[in-house]
């Protein structure tokens, strides 16, 4: 569970570094410009390491399921190798989520001002920029995002119901409380995750 939640703790730090630096560059500067290139970098590594996220999550919920309902074989199914290859599942999974509609919209011609309503180069405000058909993008944002919520959600889901129908066979109130107690850590990361505001609009910058 450390584990999981150490690698959390650097997404969290990587995901607002692709942010946060790039607008404190253009705090200052009269004209807030970012590179076409630089823009899609920060878009595609944004989204790498936001589903990255999802994919841990729900690899930590698979984590309680094995502590709560196999406590014998905890140590034997979740050795160093299994974390690190569901570590590298994770982000291998993102990679793959993300390349598509990073593909389809990088050689998309954009005219127009050029200019993002938003403090980072989001899929949205750059996909109105561009002056061709953007459906199959759009399409391709929306299977990727779905894919990835509902994945995640469903295993973190079942995982959950397996461990409250384990919990309740429990006879005794205090085995139930001590076995409950076992998640505390992965609910809170997942609450956190799960209600941290969304990212709010902000001055226009422009994109190319």
């Amino acid at each position: 569970m450390y584990f999981f939640i150490a690698n959390l703790a650097f997404l969290e730090v990587a995901i607002t570094s692709t942010v946060v630096l790039a607008m404190l560059a253009n705090t200052f500067p009269l004209r807030k410009a970012i590179s076409f290139a630089g823009c899609l970098t920060q878009s595609f590594f944004y989204f790498l390491l936001g589903s990255t996220e999802f994919f841990i999550l729900a690899a930590m919920s698979f984590d309680r399921y094995v502590a709560i309902c196999n406590p014998l074989r905890y140590a034997a199914i979740m050795s160093k190798h299994t974390c690190a290859l569901l570590l590298l599942g994770a982000y291998l999974g993102a990679f793959l989520a993300v390349l598509a509609p990073s593909i389809l919209t990088a050689p998309l011609p954009f005219c127009g001002p050029n200019v993002i309503n938003h403090f980072f180069c989001d899929s949205a405000p750059v996909l109105k920029l561009v002056c061709a058909d953007v459906s199959l993008a759009e399409l391709a944002d929306f299977v990727s995002s779905a894919m990835l919520l509902l994945g995640s959600l469903v295993l973190t889901g079942v995982s959950y119901i397996c461990i409250i129908v384990t919990v309740l066979r429990v006879p005794s109130a205090q085995g139930r409380h001590k076995a409950f107690s076992t998640c505390v850590s992965h609910i809170t990361v997942v609450h956190s995750t799960t209600e941290a505001p969304s990212l709010s609009m902000s001055a226009p910058k422009r994109a190319m």
